[in-house]
């Protein structure tokens, strides 16, 4: 039987420690040289091994958080009527992903505008300049689009299994099987566009990836979500893990210095079975190690959302004022914006938080403090 009276402390701590890797990413992929999208530039035509990172994050850290969404999905609705927890997605995910766009996220918007093209906005009259900042705002805000949209269709689809014999049959089946289903993982990727065109939405569909995002997000609502399923992940962590580096050095050896966000490379066989199994071994080894809590893990879990939320303001602002308007090397560029970012993002999720009305807007939360953010939400 799957038991989830037991509060899940591993989705809590594994969620906000992916959210502090998504803040550390961003520094990173701000100064990249790689032509990706939304970055600043780097510092020269010659390699930047601190980019790295970006080859060891970015296949696995937004499909694992859609894998937890999904769990956590499946909990609350166990508790909660469709109806009710609909809504509270809506406010939650949606509200500040519109509403929160012309309330804070704007800012963020007038910096890309100005790393995209400083002259763009000049002759543009004042409230168009400040509709295109809000629209240019979106940023990391695709991830909370793409849930609210996959919790409308979960609501759709979780009814062709309402006696969740799909959802027990996995609780039986090894981990062989789990694994396997790294298959699905790749056959996401492939929904990508190859060859986006220019002055079209490919890109923009490339960035949010819906097609591939949904399936680690039902698997996580119909398979992960089992207490046996994670129990047999939670056993192999290890060799998962051992394996996950293996093929990840390979990956990193063999395409560092192509541009790691096209679609070619994401959809390539060697960067599908890196990803999945390190959003396996990451899942078995919080299961495993980290299935408890304290008082940072605490805090930790009610300020992630918001710390994703407002991080992104602080990256392009800060990170634009020291490449522009300093002559600092980049061996202090990116600690400053390290600095910056774990601390200046905390204050600010703070302070918006005990804002009446401005919480709502850009949090999605009515209360002072924001929401838990559990294994059961």
């Amino acid at each position: 039987m799957n038991n989830t009276a037991t509060r899940k402390h591993w989705i809590d701590n594994l969620r906000w420690v992916v959210v502090l890797l998504v803040l550390l990413y961003h520094v990173i992929y701000f100064y990249n040289n790689k032509n990706v999208f939304g970055g600043i530039g780097g510092f020269g035509d010659g390699p930047q091994y601190q980019d790295v990172l970006m080859y060891i994050l970015y296949p696995w850290f937004m499909p694992l958080l859609f894998l937890l969404a999904g769990i956590s999905a499946r909990y609350a609705l166990e508790r909660h009527a469709a109806g009710d927890w609909f809504r509270s997605r809506t406010r939650k995910l949606l509200v500040p992903a519109t509403i929160g766009l012309f309330v804070f996220q704007w800012m963020t918007g007038y910096f890309n505008t100005l790393i995209a093209n400083p002259d763009m906005l000049a002759s543009v009259p004042q409230p168009i300049k400040y509709f295109i900042c809000a629209i240019s705002g979106i940023g990391p805000l695709w991830f909370i689009q793409d849930l609210w949209l996959f919790s409308l269709v979960l609501l759709i689809v979780r009814k062709i299994d309402p006696s969740n014999k799909f959802h027990n049959w996995w609780g039986k089946r090894g981990i062989f099987w789990i694994i396997m289903l790294g298959v699905l993982f790749w056959l996401g990727e492939q929904t990508l566009i190859q060859h986006p065109r220019p002055e079209s939405a490919d890109g923009l569909l490339n960035l949010y990836k819906p097609l591939f995002y949904l399936i680690p997000f039902l698997m996580g609502y119909f398979i992960f979500s089992h207490n046996l399923v994670q129990e047999k992940v939670a056993k192999a962590w290890v060799p998962l893990m051992v394996c996950a580096v293996l093929f990840g050095t390979w990956l990193v050896v063999t395409t560092f210095g192509q541009d790691n966000t096209s679609p070619q490379y994401l959809s390539s066989g060697l960067n599908c079975i890196y990803g999945w199994l390190m959003c396996l071994a990451m899942m078995g080894w919080f299961r495993a190690c980290f299935d408890r809590t304290g008082a940072f893990a605490s805090y930790m879990t009610r300020s992630s959302y918001g710390l994703y939320i407002v991080h992104y303001l602080v990256i392009a602002s800060f990170g634009y004022m020291l490449k522009v308007h300093t002559q600092l090397p980049p061996a202090a560029i990116y600690p400053i914006l390290a600095v910056a970012v774990f601390t200046l993002s905390p204050l600010i999720n703070e302070v918006i938080s005990r804002i009446p009305f401005i919480r709502w807007c850009v949090l999605g939360i009515k209360r002072q403090r924001p929401e838990r953010s559990s294994g059961k939400e």
